[in-house]
């Protein structure tokens, strides 16, 4: 029997979950749920369900998740893979509540989503752009494996590749 939904990514912590439609609902509304984090959802968490309600194709299997942590099972951010490709990348863009940041939540996450990303058909590089005044998301992604590759003084673009791009 399938699902409509992906299967999860697990890492050593976390569980990477596609929203389903009733978290959509509930973060766009005032329900609170159980299984959340005391500070779920933060702001971007809102803009993610947000932009998930105007393309629902996001939830795919390379798409939007929660971010889960496996101890307790609470929802503690969002993390995804903007689609469609542009060129063979795609993009990753996360969020972790503040209670649960300085754990390497966000890293872990990413450097999953990361791979997954690469196993993509047509994908060769997973990238992200951060604020150079945002320190603690530039050491998210050098913790989670990316490599900096350009800056322009206010922001820096991060890449990973796979194994046999030659971009």
């Amino acid at each position: 029997m399938s699902s409509s939904f992906p299967t999860d990514l697990i890492t050593d912590r976390l569980v990477l979950r596609t929203w389903s439609p009733g978290e959509l609902t509930a973060v766009l509304g005032d329900s609170r749920p159980p299984h959340w984090a005391e500070d779920f959802p933060a702001e971007g968490d809102r803009v993610i369900a947000g932009f998930i309600g105007e393309h629902p194709g996001s939830l795919g299997a390379y798409g939007q998740r929660q971010i889960i942590e496996r101890t307790g099972g609470l929802v503690v951010g969002s993390i995804g893979l903007f689609r469609p490709p542009a060129d063979g990348a795609l993009e990753v863009g996360y969020g972790v509540v503040p209670s649960r940041r300085g754990r390497g939540y966000a890293s872990e996450a990413t450097r999953a989503m990361a791979a997954h990303g690469l196993s993509a058909p047509g994908v060769h590089t997973v990238c992200a752009t951060v604020e150079l005044s945002n320190p603690a998301s530039v050491r998210v992604l050098e913790k989670a494996g990316l490599e900096r590759w350009s800056e322009d003084g206010t922001t820096a673009r991060f890449r990973v590749r796979a194994a046999t791009s030659t971009r």
